[in-house]
């Protein structure tokens, strides 16, 4: 929940909050809405002002902290001086930012407020593997027009076993790392029967299918990253394609995701690492 009288700097921070996998609930304009819509929509975190017209921050975090104790508050507020730090943390803000704040800020600080010690793979998850998620959804949806839900899980085996199809592209920047889509043969076929509009797809159409899709998925990714982390600037290297069974690709030193998207021809996979340290 966003709490603050200005509604341009409500509508910067959910613009800044829209780019990354935090939902905006509920947005408020003074302490006496702030504490119905916080009994109303019980967010997991709350943004908070110091100037409100009824009551400042400070005053507004002690009486949403009265209807719940555990409530987490971070203050966004133009000023951020040693006595205010001292008199929120004693009403119970568990974080202060002052603006103008940059989106990687907010997400560190909303991170940090949601979970008592932030994991490197809880971070590279949250702020990056989501957004090849995404990045695949909206790809699917506009290539073949297929709205798929895709899941995502920590992918723990040292090897990526592929028989079928697999496009490997490299990831540059920070992190650095490599994205793989991957499927079977079969499923390659379908996808690329669906995208060229025919069944007669010969094997060399459906590599390329596959080849130009995994690149414009892995690039919208990226484009993802970039959009959110200003300083990042992630960039995709050409890709290579191997096909064939029982193929081992291997995943030295990764953090390394598994991104599935089931449809009726087959599921189509990605396998996203991200390089450990900077």
């Amino acid at each position: 929940m966003i709490v603050d009288d200005s509604k341009v700097s409500r509508a910067i921070l959910s613009n800044h909050l829209s780019k990354t996998n935090f939902e905006v609930v509920a947005m408020a304009k003074d302490a006496a809405e702030a504490l119905e819509l916080y009994k109303e929509h019980n967010p997991e975190l709350v943004t908070m002002d110091m100037n409100l017209p009824d009551a400042d921050g400070i005053e507004c975090s002690r009486r949403i902290k009265a209807i719940d104790p555990d409530a987490k508050i971070v203050m966004i507020s133009a000023m951020k001086d040693a006595n205010l730090v001292s008199q929120g943390t004693a009403a119970g803000i568990g974080a202060f930012l002052q603006k103008p704040v940059s989106t990687n800020d907010i997400i560190d600080t909303l991170m940090m407020m949601c979970q008592q010690k932030v994991s490197r793979v809880a971070v590279l998850r949250e702020s990056y593997a989501k957004a090849f998620v995404r990045a695949l959804r909206q790809g699917i949806l506009r290539i073949i027009d297929l709205k798929l839900e895709p899941t995502l899980e920590l992918y723990d085996k040292k090897y990526l076993e592929v028989n079928g199809i697999a496009v490997i592209i490299g990831l540059t920047g920070t992190p650095t790392g490599r994205a793989i889509m991957y499927m079977t043969k079969e499923t390659m076929k379908g996808f690329a029967s669906k995208m060229m509009g025919t069944d007669e797809v010969t094997d060399d159409e459906a590599n390329d299918a596959v080849e130009e899709t995994a690149n414009i998925i892995i690039g919208r990714g990226v484009s993802n990253i970039n959009d959110v982390f200003k300083d990042k600037e992630m960039r995709i290297t050409p890709p290579g394609t191997i096909c064939g069974a029982g193929i081992r690709v291997a995943s030295p030193k990764l953090t390394t995701f598994k991104i599935t998207a089931t449809t009726d021809f087959g599921d189509i996979c990605m396998n996203v690492g991200f390089a450990e340290g900077d």
